[in-house]
């Protein structure tokens, strides 16, 4: 009966080519437009998965990691002072304009790591030495910086070229791999007295203070304790600064709400091209069905056989779906733009949202089988 059933969908090339249409491009506007809000909200983050740091303590008033306000050089100190802080390293970022060889100007996200311990350098070095960072005037750049740092019609930057920071001479040691930021400004690593040279000085320079949690400690546990023992300042563990950075996105900006109508009207023209298909293909067929059922076949077989027709079309169109998808990731992350994020919740998810699309089409089915007469197939 279910290789019957199989026939009869594949039969009718017309409804059967429509319903798998509407189920793959439900599943492939639903898959890559999660991906690459999933990859635009890694790209919020950047920060934190490029530093890499347990406790973040930043001023007081910073709700999230992009938007970190100057503190006190002595402020390192203090939280060094605490109980239960192994160690704590000063840490520079801000927005500077980088001058290349033509006599452009770029924006660059200018990181000053503590130069003794060099923690939240980059984890991958494509090409230099990192120790050479230490050297004067010496910065290393990510591989976003080959394209944004190009001189027109000129070659990318290597290491040992040269451009300006502030009027100040940078040169290149190293190459590094790195999360994009948000902005989409390169990111340029240096030592943390050599940030504030390359930057304008003003009373503050310190962006952030970096520390360890004491052995025996958690992130959590330190975190509590900067911020019971030290005024003006917030500690953050990593994670939580990750999320609250996440949920300030999503209450601050219309990013979440334009990517969801997108989402939500590929799953609504799944439901509606699907239940509308399929419930064409079942008023076709009522009298292949009436006869089915005229030689015994029950309601319940009838159901699971349109059950098993839409859900082979479904499996067949999600496929399909999430295979284009990922095409367009794997091209997108060729080219570094679009951000495209794809882990396996999303896929289980959309997943089971086909699911769901087939089974509200097999229902509309269902309801119509179930008051079918056995006598149809003997009417004109």
């Amino acid at each position: 009966m279910f290789h019957l059933a199989l026939k009869m969908l594949i039969g009718d090339r017309a409804k059967f080519l429509m319903l798998l249409g509407g189920l793959f491009f439900a599943a492939l506007l639903m898959t890559q437009q999660c991906a690459v809000f999933f990859g635009l909200l890694t790209w919020t983050t950047s920060h934190l998965s490029n530093i890499r740091a347990k406790v973040w303590v930043v001023e007081s008033r910073v709700e999230q990691v992009n938007e970190l306000k100057p503190l006190r050089d002595t402020d390192v100190s203090r939280v060094r002072s605490v109980p239960g802080v192994a160690w704590a390293v000063p840490l520079y970022i801000s927005v500077l304009q980088a001058r290349l060889s033509d006599g452009n100007f770029k924006p660059i996200l200018c990181v000053g790591l503590d130069s003794t311990s060099l923690v939240g350098r980059p984890a991958t070095i494509l090409s230099g030495r990192i120790e050479d960072i230490r050297l004067p005037n010496s910065v290393i750049v990510d591989d976003l910086a080959l394209t944004r740092l190009k001189a027109p019609g000129g070659p990318p930057p290597k290491v040992g070229d040269t451009f300006e920071i502030n009027d100040r001479e940078a040169r290149i040691v190293a190459i590094c791999k790195s999360d994009r930021a948000f902005f989409g400004y390169p990111y340029v690593f240096t030592t943390y007295d050599q940030a504030l040279q390359f930057a304008p000085r003003q009373r503050k320079m310190l962006s952030a203070v970096l520390a360890e949690p004491a052995a025996g400690l958690t992130a959590q546990e330190t975190a509590d304790r900067i911020n019971a023992s030290v005024s003006g300042m917030r500690a953050w563990p990593e994670e939580k600064f990750y999320w609250d950075t996440i949920r300030w996105y999503f209450k601050n900006t219309g990013i979440p709400i334009s990517f969801g109508i997108t989402i939500l009207l590929g799953f609504v023209v799944g439901i509606a091209i699907s239940g509308q298909t399929f419930y064409g293909f079942v008023l076709e067929n009522l009298k292949n069905l009436g006869a089915l059922k005229a030689m015994g076949a029950s309601d319940l077989l009838l159901s699971a056989m349109l059950i098993m027709q839409v859900l082979t079309v479904g499996l067949i169109g999600y496929g399909l779906g999430l295979g284009v998808a990922s095409a367009f990731g794997a091209l997108a992350s060729s080219r570094g733009n679009p951000p495209f994020f794809l882990p396996w919740q999303l896929v289980a998810g959309v997943f089971g949202l086909i699911l769901l699309i087939c089974l509200a089409a097999a229902f509309l089915a269902i309801l119509k089988v179930r008051r079918l007469e056995p006598a149809v197939v003997f009417r004109g």
